[in-house]
């Protein structure tokens, strides 16, 4: 397919995560574990009101990181799932279908994250007829995965999805073959009590 470029904070966010995760510091070796964080977001969509979508992202990291080391996660992606009303919304304005790039931003509660999770894939696909859609983002070749630098002291680090996820997409509208642009924003909806965005489990940090 043809690839997008990301506009603005290119970005939620797919398949199994498995895979080796390597630490930059020298000497020091880390089995893997499979990092989840989920959560309702606020999106934008063409031709239609913003609606609710449930992203999910996934990353793989080491089981524990040594204060000051760094780490580059592996198999970073995640999924959106929209409904089957705002499938519905979206085939009543002609659309059948996505393509694109997306740019997952992620905090750390004490350590640092050297920017977004960008241009992760989001493969050309047609929806079939009625029911939810779930839209796959997953690294590829092309993507590029933030550093992370652990805290100068031991103990755990949390990290979260941070907003906004953005995406540079094209939706098929089904009537003439074509695809038009779309700039996505998602934004963590406002919820009592307020929804977590955090990756479980925590980052363990060792002395």
């Amino acid at each position: 397919m043809t690839r997008l470029r990301t506009l603005s904070l290119k970005a939620v966010t797919t398949a199994a995560i498995v895979s080796t995760v390597g630490l930059l510091t020298a000497g020091v070796a880390a089995a893997d574990t499979a990092y989840t964080a989920s959560a309702t977001h606020r999106c934008t969509f063409p031709g239609i009101p913003q609606q609710d979508v449930g992203i999910t992202a996934f990353l793989t990291g080491p089981d524990s990181i040594p204060v000051n080391g760094t780490a580059v996660p592996t198999n970073v992606g995640g999924t959106a799932t929209i409904s089957a009303a705002v499938h519905s919304l979206l085939t009543a304005v002609g659309y059948d279908g996505i393509r694109g790039l997306a740019t997952v931003p992620v905090s750390a509660a004490r350590g640092t994250v050297s920017g977004p999770a960008a241009d992760l894939n989001i493969p050309e696909t047609i929806y079939p007829a009625g029911g939810p859609i779930t839209v796959n983002i997953a690294q590829d070749a092309n993507s590029t995965v933030p550093t992370y630098t652990a805290p100068a002291t031991d103990g755990t680090d949390t990290l979260s999805l941070a907003s906004p996820i953005t995406a540079a997409l094209q939706f098929h509208k089904k009537s003439n073959n074509t695809w038009a642009n779309w700039n996505m924003t998602c934004t963590l909806k406002t919820t009592t009590p307020a929804q977590n965005p955090a990756f479980s489990p925590d980052f363990v940090i060792t002395p």
